[in-house]
């Protein structure tokens, strides 16, 4: 193990995780906002706030699924140090870690009917997160909002499954923006 798996988790947990959370909660419950959510600095090629999110909600009751470039041995020991969540396939996971074009989305658990709750949160880590673009409607959102999305189609497939489907958490940098299943998007 790297020593820089053993470093970049909240230097004040306690503090941290909270405003952490109220960033990660601001972005779900109001999609298409992006939000500042810092604390943790995991290492490359993670960003500032897909390590928070993930030192912030993983437990050892959470299976993480890396993808692609996501997928390396320093990534695997930090999130194992940091959260203790076991790295799992991606068909188990709760979280999916991975930049857009690493991800396969079929293979994620979207909820049963019996359980909808049961489904993957998508940390799609992205090049910039800006408030243009595809348009979002839907709660939380008063009128409209817009976000640069990668994949207006799946994004819709995905809303189409509700209230089945996945939770997405877009990431840049030490920003975050959310898409919930409940959002429409055009």
């Amino acid at each position: 193990m790297e020593a820089s798996s053993l470093a970049g988790g909240f230097a004040d947990p306690s503090q941290e995780s909270a405003r952490a959370f109220r960033g990660i909660m601001r972005a779900m419950s109001c999609p298409g906002s992006i939000c500042d959510i810092t604390g943790a600095t995991p290492p490359a090629p993670l960003s500032v706030a897909a390590g928070s999110v993930l030192v912030t909600l993983c437990d050892h009751d959470t299976g993480v699924h890396l993808a692609g470039r996501t997928d390396t041995q320093v990534v695997r020991d930090w999130i194992t140090f940091q959260t203790g969540a076991p790295l799992v396939e991606a068909e188990m996971a709760q979280f999916v870690l991975g930049c857009w074009e690493d991800l396969n989305l079929t293979v994620l658990a979207t909820g049963s009917p019996e359980y909808p709750d049961r489904s993957a949160t998508v940390i799609v880590e992205m090049p910039a997160l800006e408030a243009t673009g595809h348009t979002l409607v839907g709660p939380g959102i008063k009128d409209t909002a817009q976000l640069n999305l990668p994949d207006l189609a799946a994004l819709q497939n995905n809303a189409a499954l509700f209230p089945l489907g996945l939770d997405f958490m877009f990431t840049c940098s030490g920003q975050i923006a959310a898409l919930p299943r409940t959002t429409k998007v055009s």
